[in-house]
């Protein structure tokens, strides 16, 4: 693979590039360079999260390093749960990860960010970023001033630092971290450091349809990679796929993210008087024939389904035989599904 192969893969269905120029140095110039993505652990690992993991794995087959940082001390800071249960989550997602086939460096934040030198970085950091700027660069709307705490505008900033502090050559994120990571490349050089190149993935739109957040509390919009095949195939068959419409469909985004983009193609079962099968070895065959309703939405989610329980197979086997790693989910009140007994 040459070094715009290499790159052309690590760009494939990502929303942006910061910058292509950047990406393309390292690939030329660096030959196991490090690329990472960090996450909070306080939830379950969903398919929202599966776009991440199926974009590292290309960066991975890129030749890069992969990282993952488990990012334990923020979700703490962030206030979402007692220190002894993060890292009970967080061997929960690792083992997720793995049998997904991402043979990445995992990290605790823990391992680093309480050191001399990551402090002082942080302290110097908080001295040159202004309180206006450090909450632009937030996800939270910060309106209700009473609900915000100081731990949450220092999270920005060392999410930055890490980049720094891991030794990394690509930041991954979504594209809803954009405003992180343009204070990283902001603030930064500002310690001496060079700027981050940054990529980020597009977000995988609800499974009830656009304007519905993804979330672990409303079952119609996503599910847990863990989960039983016929949950995923319930959840699949109810979801928003109007006939015809490409943009903002989650069904049609699978396909385009987690089948074609993962180099798979898609067999359609179809009844002979109903057309058929169909097989599709491009997404751009499909999208074409589900815009002129060649291809019926009731189709596509069968053919869905049965690729997404499929590819999830590995993971249901880990927890087959490692049930006691969803105990922490138990604890949040998540179900144990039913394959275990």
């Amino acid at each position: 693979m040459d070094a715009e192969e290499k790159k052309q893969l690590v760009m494939r269905n990502s929303e942006e590039t910061v910058k292509e120029e950047e990406l393309e140095e390292i690939v030329e110039e660096k030959e196991n360079p490090r690329a990472y993505v960090g996450y909070e652990t306080s939830g379950p690992v969903h398919l929202g999260h599966w776009v991440s993991v199926r974009k590292m794995l290309d960066i991975q087959e890129a030749g890069f390093q992969p990282v993952v940082l488990w990012a334990d001390l923020h979700t703490y800071l962030n206030k979402k749960g007692e220190e002894a249960w993060i890292q009970d989550m967080t061997d929960y997602w690792q083992a997720t990860f793995e049998a997904l086939g991402l043979d990445a460096e995992y990290v605790h934040g823990r391992d680093f960010q309480e050191n001399n030198d990551y402090f002082h970085d942080l302290l110097t950091m908080m001295q040159k970023t202004t309180i206006n700027r450090g909450e632009r660069s937030m996800q939270h709307d910060l309106r209700d001033k009473e609900e915000v705490y100081v731990s949450q505008i220092t999270y920005p900033l060392m999410q930055a630092l890490d980049i720094i502090h891991l030794d990394l050559d690509l930041a991954v994120a979504g594209i809803e971290q954009r405003k992180i990571h343009m204070l990283a490349r902001e603030q930064l050089p500002k310690l001496g450091y060079e700027k981050p190149t940054c990529l980020h993935w597009p977000l995988l739109t609800s499974l009830a349809g656009e304007g519905d957040k993804m979330s672990s509390s409303k079952k119609n919009t996503m599910f847990p990679l863990h989960a039983d095949p016929e949950e995923i195939r319930d959840v699949i068959e109810e979801a928003y796929c109007p006939q015809g419409e490409v943009d903002d469909n989650p069904i049609v985004q699978i396909c385009k993210l987690f089948i074609f983009g993962a180099d798979r193609d898609l067999e359609v079962s179809r009844k002979e008087e109903h057309g058929g099968n169909l097989h599709y070895e491009k997404f751009e065959e499909m999208a074409d024939d589900f815009e002129s309703g060649e291809l019926h939405p009731l189709d596509l989610k069968e053919a869905v389904a049965e690729e997404v329980v499929e590819r999830f197979k590995p993971v249901r086997d880990k927890f087959r035989e490692n049930p006691e790693l969803l105990e922490p989910l138990e604890e949040i009140g998540h179900e144990t599904p039913g394959y275990i007994t």
